[in-house]
């Protein structure tokens, strides 16, 4: 398992240097439910992006335990999730505190350090 979520992490951080993704946070709560299509189609409608360029949309449930990543590859898309069994994810709540994160956040993120709430200087 841990080497899956490794994988997964230097996957996206290739991606993001070759093709230049962008990776996207939905703030609040996603029914995780939903599968590719779910997601893919939220990812265009809500968050105003588009799901066939590559970039990587991520996505967290109401108990902030589930994320789930989903981005397109040449032909056909990934979907990757991971599930904490105590910890939470910190996560954005409203519109305002979402916004396109860096790979390096993202390692945050999956490792529960709360970025979010940290002191940003101008230009970043």
């Amino acid at each position: 398992m841990i080497k899956q979520i490794t994988e997964v992490k230097d996957e996206i951080q290739r991606r993001r240097k070759r093709d230049k993704a962008r990776i996207y946070i939905r703030p609040g709560c996603t029914d995780l439910r939903k599968a590719v299509n779910g997601l893919s189609a939220m990812a265009e409608e809500q968050m105003a992006g588009e799901p066939f360029n590559g970039n990587v949309y991520l996505f967290c449930n109401r108990e902030r335990k589930l994320l789930k990543a989903v981005w397109w590859e040449k032909n056909g898309f990934w979907l990757s999730q991971k599930r904490l069994e105590q910890e939470k994810f910190p996560w954005p709540q409203t519109d305002e505190q979402a916004r396109e994160i860096k790979a390096e956040e993202l390692l945050m993120l999956l490792s529960g350090i709360d970025f979010f709430k940290a002191h940003r200087t101008k230009g970043s």
